[in-house]
């Protein structure tokens, strides 16, 4: 198909300006003045439902009327926005700020221009403005009223009860009700009534700005938050709606995404008549055509969303405004149509950098009055709030006088524009990206180009920046629904491509798995505060999300797959789960304060800006107050934990049924663990205070709350020390239990587990690796199954009444040897390195003495299986594997059997070592949640993950909204370091895992989050001496 340039318009033959729209100029340099002329009026609808006139030029281009609806409003972040009207066709348009206006509205005194919201970013955290997050919230209004934004009746409830809080303040059930009759924000509202209602009573206290932001972190979970359908068909005529976001174009069957081309994928983008055309880029592993082609109702309709696919694709994913085509000197070939105005990296730059003034603005349909604070003093021109009235504002130009839009070009080009490092591309998904994340990167898209004739060979020319080619980092991802994931809520961040099923494989195994992120984390940093106790209160954040996800994988999850089955005792369920669901419904809201402290920390929220929101500990000592109240349910826990385990026991069917709900993904970790958590976290909440306590001289506004809140949470945990300790060690009993055949009463009172790992045995066919489970009173042996369940077969025991130990390397020959010498049996054993032989041989002798001041010798523990009498040179087939059973059981960690492949007894056989109760109570106290960037060895880009530390594991989830995790990397043996100069890595705050031949960079987001990562994943990759953690665990009453 020939391409055709444009040719010289009447406008340009007139001497209009073809840069007028251009909002970034350089240094110096001046746009051309505004033609002058007659004027022409134009009426403006603005987002809350009033009407504005304007006077502008007729020859003036469509950038002179948005600035000066922009200026009108003291909107700063105009760039999201556009104007949109009918034209001659009746299809809604939207203004070209590049065309004069007079050429594009035909007959301006009977069309009403529209301004709305244009540019939907994928997170409205980078929304810098409360004025701009407001005429956000008022789009969402209007386009639930239209039945645009279509969701679930409890989305679409709790999306009103916010615009309902920003509007009359908190709630007042008689005053909500009267609001609601009198005010239909979405059809067949009547039937919400009641759960608007409930959901407002949990508004209280918020501010019409914080409602705002609630608002939006609703609604862009949503699957058509921001999406505009235009109505096509594919090629086999089935009717289709296209759409264009952020991440590409979306494909629509009525309300339901059924496809997503990210812009990555998307080599160029044409039309040719009514045909609208998608080249992709070439992927082996894609199933779609080269090239797919769509049918839209005219041309006109396929050209003008062919235009917003363009405007996208710059904006969301462009450094900088594309650079004019030059003119050709004979024949043209496409179209010139380009982008004009700034970037969303361009104005995250500029609104970060302070090149302007807050102004205060007033809400027309709220009755609380919410300003935004002023950066300084109003000068003449912007003292009075602009009054949203019918009035006309007239802008009139002389020959020589700037127009608004000229004024905010060199405005705009007196911030400097950082250009970031390039790299692999950000993913779509919403998760909290840094400013900037959406420029180009990684393999960038040819501008798309019209085509009107038969295609020649050529693509078209391409972007004057463009990134050289790079093999594509990208999936078109699908991932589970949420809420994008409600901010997810799950999948509360997901971006519309990642929705569906998500093709995604483990990101440990493969480079490629995830989507990329910039460096541009740089400039997230800067624009976040610094304080450590800022850091700090952000673990509290970040780790609470997590807690809250534990919780509901019993108040939701396992409660939901109970509630299918009969096979739980009516009184099991009532002491598990009513014990649940309070501390859900509580921690939910503690979460919310805490997070609504951090925007207004952060400065997300501009409402009432003041030094003393930049403090935690009032919230803490609050909310501890709180749970005081909720000790009653603490107390069940350990009841609910027995009481499952006894069931359990009693009950073959609720075994299958419980170890089936283990396999789901959502239980990441053994059941009965999730039971302790409520008990755990409280230890959380000391260690933070205590570290914040450290950090606040005792003058800090912040030392005082600070500390009574310790001196409660001390409190606490004090009562509940003993039941804690009890509880761990009973489930980890339990816990073995499932990992062990071949025997009966593992848990019987007064038995405690000090140590389990992987010791070779000295037997007639040499060394065989075993793995030994070590107790105050009993030393088991096994060896690994081969069985689909993977469990340990004990093939003897040695009760440590009588025992001794001593080396014996000089008389066996064998490194790192022991012999231990019971009543009946002798053994020798070989440990893998030193370190290892002095922790058993420590641990085993303290077990002696306290198994020497008990009453006797233990119970018979195996099930069938007589006691093991043989001495080395007398190995019978009982004790034997054959090398082939032994190799074949050496399996990778990634391919273990589904049933209990990844638990720690699996780990520690694979690695070869030793884990004992000291390190999982330390374990239990060093939890951390974050965001990482994760980098391999051998490839070039950061990835961005959420990743979770507990249980001596790092999980990986795309968002912290996941609800399960995409992989794991269980940390024992791994060695944890800081890159050495030769590696290259030159960035900050960067630490390397590495075990054998795996290695992995991450890096954290300040020097405090470093520190704390370091720390926790130490206590994972190496083990402390006993001694040590005797005297760790009374300092922490624990």
């Amino acid at each position: 198909m020939g391409e055709i340039e444009q040719k010289p318009t009447p406008a340009s033959r007139l001497g209009a300006p073809e840069n007028s729209g251009i909002s970034t100029l350089e240094r110096g340099q001046k746009p051309p003045p505004t033609p002058s002329g007659k004027l022409m009026t134009v009426k403006i609808q603005m987002l809350d439902d009033t009407q504005e006139t304007f006077e502008v030029p007729q020859r003036a281009p469509g950038k002179v009327l948005l600035d000066a609806v922009c200026s009108h409003l003291n909107l700063v972040e105009g760039d999201y926005f556009g104007l949109e009207f009918p034209d001659h066709k009746k299809i809604m348009v939207w203004l070209d700020l590049l065309k004069p206006i007079a050429k594009q509205i035909r007959r301006p005194k009977h069309v009403v221009v529209k301004f709305v919201v244009k540019f939907f970013p994928p997170d409205h955290t980078q929304l810098q403005e409360e004025l701009t997050r407001y005429l956000f919230a008022l789009q969402v209004k209007q386009d639930l009223a239209q039945g645009r934004l279509t969701c679930n009746d409890t989305s679409a409830a709790l999306l009103i009860s916010h615009i309902v809080q920003s509007e009359i303040g908190d709630f007042d059930e008689a005053l909500d009700r009267e609001h609601l009759a009198k005010n239909k924000y979405i059809p067949q509202q009547d039937a919400l009534e009641d759960k608007i209602v409930e959901f407002h009573h949990s508004h209280i206290g918020q501010t019409p700005a914080e409602s705002d932001f609630q608002l939006l972190e609703v609604a862009r979970r949503l699957e058509m938050y921001g999406i505009r359908l235009h109505p096509a068909k594919d090629r086999e005529g089935t009717k289709i709606n296209l759409a264009v976001a952020n991440t590409g174009i979306l494909v629509f069957q009525g309300f339901t995404k059924i496809n997503a081309f990210n812009w990555a994928k998307v080599r160029k983008l044409s039309f040719k008549r009514k045909r609208f055309l998608i080249k992709l880029r070439p992927d082996v592993n894609s199933s779609y055509q080269d090239t797919l082609e769509f049918l839209m109702a005219g041309r006109d309709f396929c050209k003008s969303f062919w235009k917003i696919c363009v405007e996208h694709h710059a904006f969301f994913r462009l450094f900088e405004e594309p650079k004019p085509k030059p003119k050709p000197v004979l024949f043209s070939r496409g179209s010139s149509f380009r982008f004009s105005g700034r970037t969303q990296k361009q104005v995250l730059d500029y609104v970060k950098e302070g090149g302007h003034k807050k102004v205060q603005f007033e809400r027309k349909h709220s009755k609380i009055h919410s300003t935004r604070s002023l950066a300084s003093q109003p000068t003449a021109s912007n003292s009075e709030v602009p009054k949203q009235s019918p009035q006309s504002a007239s802008l009139t130009f002389g020959v020589g006088s700037e127009s608004p839009s000229v004024q905010s070009c060199q405005q705009a080009k007196e911030a400097k524009v950082s250009t970031l490092e390039s790299g692999p591309h950000q993913s779509p998904a919403p998760s909290k990206s840094p400013p900037g994340s959406r420029a180009a990167d990684g393999p960038t898209m040819v501008p798309p180009e019209e085509e009107e004739e038969e295609e020649g060979g050529k693509d078209g020319t391409q972007p004057s920046k463009r990134q050289p080619p790079q093999p594509s980092t990208e999936l078109s991802i699908n991932s589970q629904g949420g809420v994008a994931p409600t901010n997810v809520t799950l999948s509360p961040n997901l971006s519309p491509d990642t929705k569906q099923a998500s093709p995604l494989i483990s990101p440990l195994l493969n480079d490629q798995a995830c989507p990329r992120t910039d460096d541009e984390e740089e400039g997230r940093r800067k624009r976040f505060p610094t304080d450590k106790a800022y850091f700090i209160a952000k673990e509290v954040s970040t780790t609470e999300r997590t807690y809250l996800k534990d919780l509901e994988v019993i108040a939701s999850w396992f409660q939901s797959t109970v509630s299918k089955d009969d096979s739980m005792p009516e009184a099991l369920k009532s002491l598990i789960f009513p014990n649940f669901e309070p501390l859900h419904k509580f921690h939910t809201n503690f979460l919310k304060e805490i997070e609504q402290r951090l925007a207004l920390w952060e400065g997300r929220s501009n409402a009432h800006l003041r030094g003393d929101y930049q403090r935690i500990g009032d919230v803490m000592l609050k909310n501890i107050q709180g749970m005081k109240h909720l000790a009653a349910h603490l107390w069940k826990h350990s009841e609910a934990l027995e009481a499952l385990e006894n069931s359990i026991k009693g009950s073959r069917r609720l075994e299958h049924f419980c170890r089936d709900f283990e396999l789901q993904k959502v239980c990441y970790l053994p059941l009965n663990t999730f039971l302790l958590r409520p008990l755990h976290r409280l230890m959380h909440y000391k260690q933070v205070l205590e570290r914040l306590c450290k950090h606040h001289p005792p003058s800090h506004a912040d030392f005082r709350d600070c500390r009574a809140a310790l001196a409660e949470i001390t409190e606490m945990v004090a009562q509940l020390h003993g039941t804690m300790i009890k509880m761990e060690n009973f489930q980890k009993l339990h816990e073995l239990k499932k990992d062990l055949i071949g025997i009966d009463n593992l848990v019987i009172p007064g038995r405690e587990f000090i140590r389990l790992g992987s010791l070779s045995k000295l037997s007639g066919k040499g060394l065989q690796q075993r793995m030994f489970f070590l107790f105050n009173d009993v030393l088991l042996y096994t060896s690994r199954g081969l069985t689909a369940s993977n469990q340990f077969k004990v093939h003897g025991q040695l009760p440590l009444y009588g025992m001794t130990i001593e080396e014996s390397e000089e008389e066996w020959g064998v490194p790192h040897c022991l012999t231990l010498r019971g009543q009946r049996q002798s053994i020798i054993v070989a440990a893998s390195s030193r370190s290892e032989m002095e922790k058993w041989m420590e641990d085993i002798q303290m077990a002696i003495d306290l198994a020497e001041k008990s009453n006797g010798p233990t119970p018979e523990l195996l099930a069938s299986s007589p006691p093991d009498n043989k001495s080395p040179d007398e190995a019978t087939a009982a004790d034997q594997e054959s090398e082939d059973d032994l190799s074949a059981s050496r399996t990778s960690l990634e391919r273990q059997a589904p049933h209990r492949g990844n638990t720690m007894v699996h780990v520690c056989w694979h690695r070869n070592t030793s884990v004992s109760m000291v390190d999982f109570s330390i374990a239990v106290e060093n939890q951390l949640s974050g965001n990482l960037l994760r980098k391999f060895k051998n490839s070039n880009g950061w990835q961005k993950l959420w990743v979770v530390f507990t249980n001596f594991c790092l999980f990986f989830y795309k968002s912290h909204q996941d609800n399960h995790p995409l992989a794991s990397l269980p940390l024992l043996g791994y060695s944890l370091t800081i890159p050495s100069e030769s590696e290259n890595i030159h960035k900050d705050y960067v630490f390397k895992l590495h075990f054998k031949s795996h290695v992995y960079y991450f890096r954290a987001e300040s020097e405090y989050t470093f520190e704390r990562w370091m720390e926790v994943i130490r206590s994972a990759t190496s083990s402390s001496s006993r001694a040590h953690i005797l005297s760790h665990k009374e300092s922490h009453l624990y």
